[in-house]
């Protein structure tokens, strides 16, 4: 926190999701002085309650956004081979046809344009291309599927993410790179020169202790909550954002037998079922949200709405009881007039709405890097000092140089540490090239490769290292962020909660009341969530989660 307030920086991020990460790296890649500021823990909205998925979006493809679709695919090419690939890994999808003749045909075109916007521009796919399937074929790869459901089928391939791991590691290479960050640092206010923007007036939530922080460049990377930060400036600006909702449920993966994701055409857009370890991921719905911005409440009707839209071509319908975990995110899109979030953008902007003040809003999880080159960009607009060109799309994030080398020798690994196989495999995919640290802790601590009571998809020694190296401060910060196991486990977590706990405790230095301060914390939001998801409406799931309030809660409300 020192090192934030002692100096002037070049440029002030406002915001540690992944787009506000995403400016932090490209900033101090090009040289830059780079500080950023997160009012809660590092990607704690929308870029932890995402699909999952990095793709080009077949539903913009139709809307003939092709500009969009060749960025986004673009995108996914670097990520999966140069920027992330511990973290971003190729996923099937299976495409139901349920008319015979047309259907295939217009798919198949555009699914075809699809593939060849993915190579583009030069850049090597690193997937599959498509191929048509028959009826009988499809259900070979999705059993799962209602015969009566389908005439035949199309199986295409795209990407997916494990999106917080993937904030903390942009995070964590910035700061690599000489960015300063905090989290659990709210700003409160600008500081003011005349007209221009000369930094921000903030909170160490965690202490109470205020901040004037100076900057020759403010960035506003805050996503759903852009339009709160650009009053602070005198009211509305140029960018109006609005938030659509987006609930996702978890399922075990034996509740549909598929060896492939399946996406589905849905009345208002598509419902994806993304493979996710032992589970699927099934979602999203896409509606208006005007309540509470931190936590977006998932209804009984979203519920129902994502089980009954499955359920049209499962032949085993899932129920309620299936459903193991629910998670609500919040999009930013650019707002027009009148239309339906469904329909709004997910192009992004950046605006210069007062001198020493950069906007960055709208765009989507795929095409976060772009988003911060145009930031950085209009930032170097306003410093008097050349400023390089962005230089992201060659830099690999922590754990991702050296992955594949790894992941080659990952038996000889499972010899050398004493682990079995598949938990090697499982550490390479959350820390990629960095397994070397957590392999370390086990050997200066055995008792750490044991897996978690209530939660043994995970070792005990990753909840030390996300306090450790990953920035982790409280116990939502590890069941939720760090790892997924507030929405993996039947329990939400709760039965993995004590032992975590405890283990976080020696490294942050806890008292034993402040253990029993986040274990109460934690088990009142579980119970606000359960509850709020048997409201009827939005606006009653919206007060019952509000009911839990955060271990440390922010000062401006929503």
């Amino acid at each position: 926190m020192r090192g934030l307030a002692e100096r002037e920086h070049q440029v002030l991020i406002v915001g540690g999701g992944v787009v506000g990460a995403g400016v932090a790296l490209d900033a101090a890649t090009r040289g830059l002085t780079v500080g950023l500021l997160e009012a809660r823990d590092f990607g704690a909205g929308t870029s932890s309650r995402s699909s999952k998925l990095i793709h080009g979006g077949l539903r913009y493809l139709e809307q003939l956004n092709t500009s969009l679709v060749r960025e986004a695919l673009t995108e996914r090419s670097l990520l999966l081979q140069r920027i992330a690939p511990h973290l971003v890994r190729p996923v099937p999808f299976l495409f139901p046809f349920t008319h015979h003749g047309w259907e295939r045909a217009y798919v198949g075109a555009g699914v075809t344009m699809y593939d060849l916007l993915g190579v583009a521009r030069g850049q090597f796919r690193g997937l599959p291309l498509h191929r048509q399937l028959t009826r009988r074929a499809a259900l070979r790869l999705a059993p799962a599927l209602r015969k009566s459901a389908l005439t035949g089928a199309l199986q295409y391939w795209d990407a997916q993410v494990d999106d917080a791991r993937y904030v903390i590691d942009l995070i964590r290479t910035a700061a690599g790179y000489g960015a300063h960050v905090a989290s659990r640092t709210q700003v409160t206010g600008f500081l003011r020169e005349g007209e221009r923007v000369t930094g921000v007036r903030a909170v160490d939530l965690e202490s109470g202790s205020e901040l004037r922080i100076r900057a020759q460049q403010v960035v506003n990377a805050t996503g759903v909550w852009t339009d709160e930060i650009q009053a602070m400036v005198g009211g509305r600006g140029s960018i109006n954002v609005r938030a659509s909702k987006g609930v996702h449920l978890v399922v075990p993966r034996d509740r549909i037998h598929s060896s492939t994701g399946i996406i589905l055409r849905t009345p208002l857009s598509v419902l994806f079922v993304i493979p996710w370890g032992r589970h699927w991921i099934i979602g999203t719905t896409d509606t208006e949200w005007t309540l509470s911005k931190s936590h977006p409440a998932a209804s009984r009707a979203d519920i129902d709405y994502v089980l009954g839209q499955a359920n049209r071509v499962l032949a085993v319908p899932l129920t309620h009881d299936d459903v193991e975990g629910v998670y609500a995110g919040l999009r930013p899109l650019l707002a027009g007039e009148s239309e339906t979030t469904s329909k709004l953008s997910r192009e992004h902007t950046v605006a210069h709405p007062v001198p020493g003040l950069v906007m960055i809003a709208g765009g989507k999880y795929t095409t976060y890097r772009l988003m911060a080159r145009d930031a950085v960009d209009a930032v170097a607009h306003g410093l008097d000092d050349k400023v390089a060109p962005s230089c992201t799309d060659q830099i690999p994030l922590a754990g991702a140089d050296g992955f594949q080398a790894l992941w080659n020798s990952r038996h000889a690994l499972a010899r050398t540490s004493g682990l079995h196989v598949a938990r090697i495999e499982h550490l390479l995919r959350r820390y990629g090239s960095l397994v070397s640290e957590v392999l370390d802790a086990i050997a200066a601590d055995p008792g750490l490769a044991a897996p978690l009571a209530g939660a043994d998809d995970y070792l005990r020694v990753e909840v030390v290292y996300a306090v450790t190296h990953e920035g982790a401060r409280h116990l939502d910060d590890v069941l939720s962020r760090r790892t997924h196991i507030s929405i993996e486990t039947w329990d939400r977590g709760l039965s993995a909660a004590d032992e975590v706990a405890e283990l976080m405790a020696g490294p942050m230095g806890w008292p034993p009341e402040q253990v029993t301060r986040e274990l109460e914390n934690y088990r009142a939001r579980v119970a606000a969530e359960r509850k709020s998801q048997e409201a009827d409406t939005d606006t009653e799931a919206d007060a019952i989660r509000l009911g839990a309030s955060d271990i440390v809660p922010v000062l401006i409300g929503d």
